[in-house]
C-alpha cells in the first residue's frame, strides 16, 4: 500500500492541507495514520463527502483543540497552546525551566542538551500538559470543587511539596498564605467561600469578558490552595474562554507587573487588567491566525 503525505492529499483533492488534517484528526480517512508529526494517506483514499453537523470539521478552537488532541497531532495549535501556556504560566510562578526545556519535555519527555533544571520545575511542567488536557476535556462542564481540586492535585503530584503532609495536594490549604502583600482567605473559610463563589457564578448562563476576569480575581482573593493558585486560576481563565468561545490569553513575563497590578485593583480600576487581558488576547490571535483556527 502507498501512503501520500497531507500536502499530496490536498493537492490530489484541491482542499487546504489544514482540511486534510481535520479529516484525519475526526477519523473520517480510513487507513490514516501518524509517524511522527506526519499523517501517512492511503493513496486510494477517497475524499469525504460533505460533512453533516455531527461530522463537520472542528470549527471552534475547543473543537480544533479536542480533535488535535484525540489525534495526538504534533505541531498544531494543541501543541502551540501546551508549550505556551505551561512555560508562561510557570515562569511567573518563579519555574527557571527556559521556553526549549519545556518545549523539549513536551514533545520528548526530556530537559534537552541545556540541562541544570530542578526538579520540580520538571514534574510541575510535565503535570501541567495533563491539566490543560483536563480543561479541554471538561472546558463545557460548570466549574466545581472537584474540578479545581483534580487540577491542583494532577499540577502538584510527585513534587517536594507533595511529599509534605500539611501540604494537602489536591485539597484546600491547611495554613494561611499571602498574594505579595494581600491577605487571603483563612484556611476555615476557603471552604465556604469557595462554594459562595461557584454557586454565584455557576447561577448565570453567557459570560463576558469581565464576568470570567471577576471570576480569576476573586478565586485569586480566596487562594484556595498553598500554592499553585495562579496556574490553577489560569488554567480555569483558558477553561471558560474555551467554554463561551472567547479567543483566550496567556499572560507572558512581559505583562507579569501589569497583570498582578490588575489583579490589585480589580476593585477600584477594571481598565488595568481588562487592559492586559486584551494585549495578551491580541498575541494569541496571532497564533489562531497562523493555524487558520476562526475566532
Amino acid at each position: 500500500m502507498k501512503y501520500l503525505s497531507v500536502s499530496e492529499t490536498a493537492k490530489k483533492w484541491n482542499v487546504s492541507e489544514r482540511s486534510v488534517r481535520n479529516y484525519c484528526a475526526l477519523g473520517r480517512i480510513g487507513g490514516a495514520f501518524l509517524t511522527g508529526k506526519t499523517w501517512n494517506i492511503p493513496e486510494n483514499a477517497e475524499k469525504p463527502g460533505r460533512a453533516n453537523r455531527k461530522t463537520a470539521a472542528p470549527a471552534t478552537l475547543l473543537e480544533v483543540l479536542a480533535a488535535e488532541k484525540e489525534a495526538k497531532l504534533s505541531g498544531g495549535i494543541y501543541h502551540k497552546v501546551q508549550i505556551e501556556l505551561t512555560y508562561n504560566s510557570n515562569h511567573i510562578e518563579g519555574s527557571r525551566l527556559t521556553h526549549d526545556q519545556t518545549r523539549y519535555i513536551f514533545e520528548t519527555n526530556t530537559i534537552g542538551p541545556e540541562g541544570g533544571a530542578r526538579v520540580d520545575d520538571i514534574v510541575e511542567a510535565a503535570n501541567h500538559f495533563k491539566c490543560i488536557d483536563l480543561i479541554i476535556e471538561n472546558a463545557k462542564r460548570p466549574i466545581t470543587e472537584t474540578l479545581i481540586k483534580e487540577l491542583h492535585r494532577t499540577l502538584k503530584n510527585g513534587t517536594t511539596d507533595a511529599r509534605e503532609a500539611w501540604f494537602a495536594v489536591g485539597d484546600y490549604k491547611k495554613l494561611p498564605n499571602t498574594v505579595g502583600d494581600m491577605y487571603t482567605a483563612s484556611p476555615e473559610e476557603v471552604g465556604s467561600k469557595m462554594k459562595e463563589l461557584l454557586s454565584g457564578y455557576n447561577s448565570g448562563k453567557e459570560k463576558s469578558f469581565d464576568d470570567l476576569l471577576d471570576f480569576h480575581y476573586m478565586f485569586e482573593c480566596i487562594h484556595p490552595f498553598q500554592d499553585g493558585n495562579g496556574r490553577i486560576g489560569r488554567l480555569l481563565l483558558f477553561k471558560e474562554c474555551l467554554k463561551y468561545n472567547i479567543v483566550p490569553f496567556i499572560i507572558g513575563e512581559e505583562l507579569k507587573p501589569f497583570y498582578y497590578r490588575g489583579l490589585k485593583e480589580w476593585k477600584n480600576e477594571r481598565g488595568y487588567l481588562r487592559d492586559t487581558c486584551l494585549a495578551a488576547q491580541d498575541k494569541f490571535k496571532l497564533y489562531l491566525d497562523y493555524f487558520q483556527v476562526k475566532y
